[in-house]
């Protein structure tokens, strides 16, 4: 790999395509994250989902015009040509086979959330990374907020007993329940508390989602999911002598700039900041409380 990496997409139906190039390729925006360049891309495109096809012309358009990236026809050429990859189709229910087209080629990838849409598929996408020796990681951008940063960095007040996450829960009927937006406060939450979750309960009503994850240590986290009015996301992170609220708006740097620096590190070094092991629980505590949502009842992990 070369001092400025080529970077290549799959996928260009998601904001996050123009989020990500803005910080790669504008070296005067004021966030910039050096050390790579995206240079090819694959639209994809999923024609059953709304949000995937009427969005991808426009993201397919700046890239192009803004940023002059060569567009190919298939995944394959796009890990040919570029030496890490950012699988960034906003339908988790691709993913598995985008991964398994480009995973010979033993690229880096970074898959944008969600990285899956049931555990099966999570289950065979570790595998691909096993099987064929690349480095692979996914998460949330929200994970890598500023705010949460902050509020993890001191034990000044002891340790963490437990936290409460809420943000939007917009519901699409092709990623099932929480996978679509409660996969941002399960980040949070997962960062926060780490994995040994071992039970999840729903209380679910028409404008609300309340997640209660019990762990093997006896914590609680929580996540609030809002179909009315809030539209931001937040949390609380409670400790044995204080509760610190989380703003991931209060600071300027924005989180995908935050998460970039994460990801060409793992570009660099094949070294994920994220365990596989945890990325796949918080597949499996999404799918729990996908069934708790149905069903009413609490759902082993």
């Amino acid at each position: 790999m070369g001092t400025v990496l080529n970077i290549g997409m799959i996928g260009l139906d998601t904001s996050h395509v123009s989020a990500f190039a803005k910080l790669l390729n504008d070296s005067q925006h004021e966030y910039h994250v050096p050390g790579g360049r995206v240079t090819a891309a694959y639209p994809g495109g999923s024609p059953d989902f709304e949000l995937s096809w009427s969005r991808l012309p426009g993201f397919r358009k700046e890239l192009t015009e803004a940023y002059d990236v060569k567009i190919v026809s298939e995944p394959e050429a796009v890990a040919e040509q570029c030496d890490a990859i950012l699988l960034m189709s906003v339908d988790g229910r691709v993913h598995l086979e985008q991964l398994r087209r480009i995973a010979p080629f033993r690229r880096p990838v970074f898959v944008d959330k969600p990285f899956a849409v049931n555990s099966a598929d999570a289950g065979q996408m570790a595998e691909l990374a096993g099987k064929f020796d690349f480095p692979l990681m996914s998460c949330s951008a929200l994970r890598y907020a500023e705010a949460l940063t902050q509020a993890l960095g001191s034990s000044e007040h002891g340790e963490i007993i437990g936290a409460d996450y809420y943000g939007p829960m917009e519901l699409q009927p092709t990623q099932p329940g929480f996978y679509w937006y409660g996969i941002h406060t399960a980040e949070m939450l997962y960062r926060t508390l780490g994995i040994g979750c071992r039970s999840v309960q729903v209380t679910t009503s028409e404008n609300h989602d309340q997640v209660t994850g019990v762990w093997a240590d006896g914590r609680v986290g929580t996540l609030r999911g809002n179909r009315r009015g809030n539209k931001t996301f937040g949390g609380l992170v409670h400790r044995e002598k204080n509760t610190s609220f989380v703003d991931p708006y209060a600071y300027a740097k924005p989180y995908y700039a935050s998460l970039l620096e994460r990801i060409m590190q793992l570009f660099r070094d094949g070294r994920p900041d994220i365990a596989m092991g945890e990325t796949l629980e918080i597949i499996r505590f999404l799918e729990a409380a996908n069934e708790s949502r149905e069903t009413g009842r609490a759902v082993a992990l």
